[in-house]
């Protein structure tokens, strides 16, 4: 094995125990080694918390070790994400993120955060009790294709369903893509609230997350090609 398979190895399985310590040292070696940021977090930390969602899906890990794994790779994520934002031509999906208006459950959300970052997407975290103008107004600004929402609570569920009418309001519903995800959250709710996908964990948020993307690119180029 040579040194950047070792120093990648090290990345993903500093992810996988959540040790944080270490795997802020890989990431710094890794950079010391002259490894590409991306390529560290692709080889390394996104293989790491693949395991960590498989274990996860199998029941072998349960929230405690989701949350160490996500604190670790944030660790390392805080060295790399600045050098990444300096580059130019780098175009990421972005994603806004944020646990609706009237909860302050972030801990479901935190993990997705860390799950999508690892997976390549731009996240725009709104943090907790989030207006439901506010992720309208963000994915406008950011020109987001993707508004994932959360909840942990029944009553605020109906949060939701007004992201939902406001994006109808604005001419921007199936433009922008939701996701809701939580607790209380079901296939039955993302139906009732006209949403476009519901994740179930983590693991299933970013799967999705992946669908919603393709579906956008796929209007894209349709429309496209309609124009030409």
């Amino acid at each position: 094995m040579g040194e950047k398979e070792e120093i990648f190895e090290r990345l993903k399985q500093t992810v996988i125990s959540g040790d944080t310590e270490a795997c802020s040292k890989a990431a710094q070696d890794a950079l010391d080694a002259g490894i590409d940021p991306m390529k560290a977090i692709t080889e390394g930390l996104a293989k790491g918390m693949e395991v960590v969602g498989d274990k996860f899906e199998n029941k072998e890990f349960f929230l405690p070790e989701m949350l160490l794994a996500a604190e670790a790779m944030y660790e390392a994520l805080e060295l790399y994400l600045p050098l990444l934002e300096k580059r130019e031509g780098e175009k990421k999906e972005k994603v806004i993120l944020g646990v609706v208006e009237g909860d302050i459950h972030d801990i479901g959300k935190n993990i997705v955060k860390a799950m999508l970052t690892a997976a390549g997407y731009e996240v725009i975290d709104l943090g907790v009790d989030v207006p439901s103008s506010k992720f309208i107004e963000k994915a406008a600004e950011e020109e987001a294709g993707v508004i994932a929402m959360s909840t942990m609570m029944t009553p605020t569920l109906m949060s939701i369903k007004d992201v939902e009418e406001q994006l109808e309001k604005k001419g921007l519903k199936g433009k922008v893509k939701t996701l809701i995800g939580g607790g209380t959250v079901t296939e039955q709710w993302k139906s009732k609230m006209g949403s476009d996908a519901f994740g179930k964990d983590a693991v299933d948020a970013v799967s999705k997350v992946n669908l919603l993307v393709q579906e956008i690119k796929a209007a894209v180029k349709l429309m496209k090609e309609k124009t030409k």
